[in-house]
């Protein structure tokens, strides 16, 4: 990937910060885009922050690649796309766009507010579809380029309690199917990443923790370590290859090998990193 520029979006930590290096180490220069700061009110875990996104960097130059950091909300597209001219001023090009960045909060459907709904359909769906908007043209401009996107393995089947994560995950697959179908014509593959349960903060929190213990048929106790130890062991359990939650940069080399000219071939599809729950999903 010598030579080439890729965008990461949700760069500041997990599966985006873990993307931003393994693409660094391949050889591709980096602009990590990241909200870094408060995203919305009904998470309860810490939000990345401008230090995460820091850190993401160093990870970067320490391989020898260039890098780039952008503070902005992908909910704007007016700011995205001022990112892009921007990123197209300073490195000429734009070959990759991986769109990951992504929240995840658990609320009943009786029980929601709008924001309960909005904030994800919003940070998640059409967050993805403006970062699509805001670099496609770049990369229809220089006649080719790879798009990536994160759905999950719950934007393929119901989420108890989870109804506005699992539409946002399950719009991105039809978003990113539609985008190779008009895409295609100008050298340009459109893929999604499907992840599993990955060792993220977006997991490592109470609410997920009793979602996982209720789904199984048990009841939290309202005690994070004692619910945290409950669920990684009913996960590690329903888990095919005994893994409660996967590592990101366990995940990292499929964005690489969908970023690179190998994969040249492959756009339309869905790629799945789910330490084995794949199987318990009907295709």
């Amino acid at each position: 990937m010598t030579g080439k520029v890729a965008v990461v979006t949700g760069a500041a930590r997990g599966i985006g910060r873990a993307a931003a290096t393994a693409l660094a180490a391949a050889g591709a220069d980096i602009v990590g885009i990241d909200i870094a700061g408060p995203v919305s009110a009904t998470l309860d875990y810490a939000p990345a922050s401008e230090a995460d996104l820091d850190e993401a960097g160093r990870q970067v130059t320490a391989v020898g690649r260039r890098w780039m950091a952008c503070r902005l909300d992908q909910r704007s597209l007016a700011a995205l796309r001022d990112a892009a001219a921007d990123i197209e001023q300073q490195f000429g090009r734009v070959d990759i766009l991986f769109a990951n960045a992504g929240i995840q909060a658990f609320k009943p459907i009786l029980d929601m507010e709008d924001a309960d709904w909005h904030d994800q359909i919003d940070v998640n769906l059409t967050g993805t579809a403006n970062a699509i908007r805001a670099f496609a043209p770049a990369m229809v401009r220089r006649g080719g380029g790879s798009i990536i996107v994160t759905s999950s393995t719950q934007g393929q089947h119901g989420t108890r309690n989870g109804a506005a994560y699992s539409a946002s995950k399950w719009g991105i697959i039809g978003l990113m199917k539609s985008a190779a179908m008009e895409l295609g014509e100008y050298g340009i593959t459109v893929n999604a990443l499907v992840p599993g349960l990955i060792d993220t903060a977006l997991t490592r929190h109470e609410d997920r923790y009793a979602q996982a213990i209720e789904v199984a048929g048990g009841e939290p106790t309202g005690d994070e370590a004692k619910d945290e130890k409950t669920a990684i062991d009913g996960l590690a359990r329903k888990s095919p290859l005994g893994i409660p939650m996967i590592d990101p940069r366990d995940v990292a080399p499929m964005v690489v090998f969908l970023a690179s000219d190998e994969a040249r071939m492959a756009s339309g599809g869905t790629y799945a990193i789910t330490a084995g729950d794949s199987a318990n999903i009907q295709s």
